[in-house]
């Protein structure tokens, strides 16, 4: 059963081959990983690519961190790198003695598979995504800043952005917008993307409670916790 388990989950001999660090779990494979910042050089750490499509970086770019259990975008800016928010490529492995972003592998086939199979599950009968956009207000200027839910990597970044009560408008990734740009008029933000009505105040359709594509394993806040907990039982 073991051996069957892992020929499924587990990618090939050939596929690894030429990687450093490779090791095998129960349900994960390891590999040697980094993420370079042209002013601190090369952050090292340990990738785990879990087959329910989970990545978790231990770091170990000095003997006394602590930070294990990031996610890529966490390792990610963790390492200083200037133009972060782009893991898939500035997160890489060593492939023949290379560094290869992991866009350019294999290791990301578990994760957009799970992501495919998450938004699949989720979504409304005209095949558009359930998550409407949601407003974060800013600590420093008080504006509400739009937020739009349409993937999962999209969801963690709005998740974290509302559990950071430090959160400023400068911290949005996508919309490069400072606090003195103007927030949007209240005619506009009742558009929040739902696919039945336009204007749409919440309903079945847009208002999604938990799923796989805007809760997270590796989160500690208790809505997460809870979601991943029920999903095991």
């Amino acid at each position: 059963m073991a051996n069957g388990l892992e020929k499924e989950i587990l990618f090939s001999d050939e596929e690894l081959r030429e990687m450093s660090g490779v090791k095998r779990g129960g349900d994960y494979i390891e590999v040697t990983c980094g993420c370079t910042s042209h002013r601190y050089g090369d952050a090292v750490g340990r990738l785990r690519v879990f087959i329910n499509g989970d990545l978790e970086i231990t770091c170990e770019c000095t003997p006394g961190c602590n930070e294990d259990k990031l996610t890529p975008a966490a390792f990610e800016k963790h390492s200083g790198r200037e133009t972060a928010r782009k893991w898939k490529n500035n997160v890489w492995v060593i492939v023949n003695g290379e560094k290869v972003p992991l866009s350019k592998t294999v290791l990301l086939k578990y994760y957009s598979q799970a992501s495919k199979n998450a938004n699949g599950s989720h979504r409304s009968c005209n095949g558009r995504v359930c998550h409407r956009d949601e407003f974060v207000c800013c600590s420093k200027c008080k504006k509400e800043r739009r937020f739009r839910l349409r993937t999962k990597e999209e969801c963690r970044i709005h998740h974290d952005a509302l559990a950071d009560v430090n959160w400023k408008c400068a911290d949005l990734p996508f919309d490069k917008i400072t606090c003195d740009d103007e927030e949007e008029r209240a005619s506009r933000r009742v558009y929040r993307g739902c696919t039945r009505s336009p204007t749409c105040k919440g309903c079945t359709s847009c208002v999604c409670f938990g799923c796989e594509i805007c809760r997270f394993s590796d989160c500690s806040c208790q809505t997460c916790i809870d979601f991943t907990r029920n999903a095991k039982a």
